[in-house]
């Protein structure tokens, strides 16, 4: 009984929620795509402001896509198209 109990604490333990710390592949998305938005309303006029405005909706549907990884990605040369530095988690 006691190790039933004992192994059934340990199951429900590796299933709590993720650290406060960790952010998540869609929470990174969300925060650079509001870090873009932000950004490209003052860098307007930037030389690469046109082909970062093509990457970012690339990014837009990379996320929105399952495929995070690549958005991150994407964002984070969008912005440095910029002349912005990317935000970190």
């Amino acid at each position: 009984m006691i190790v039933l109990l004992s192994a059934l604490s340990i199951g429900a333990a590796s299933t709590q929620p993720q650290a406060k710390g960790t952010v998540t592949r869609t929470e990174r998305c969300d925060r650079l795509q509001q870090q873009f938005t932000d950004e490209i309303t003052e860098h307007a006029e930037a030389k690469r402001a046109a082909e970062a405005k093509a990457l970012q909706k690339k990014a837009m549907k990379f996320c929105a896509g399952n495929q995070q990884a690549q958005g991150i990605r994407a964002y984070a040369t969008a912005l440095k198209m910029l002349g912005v530095q990317p935000i970190e988690p």
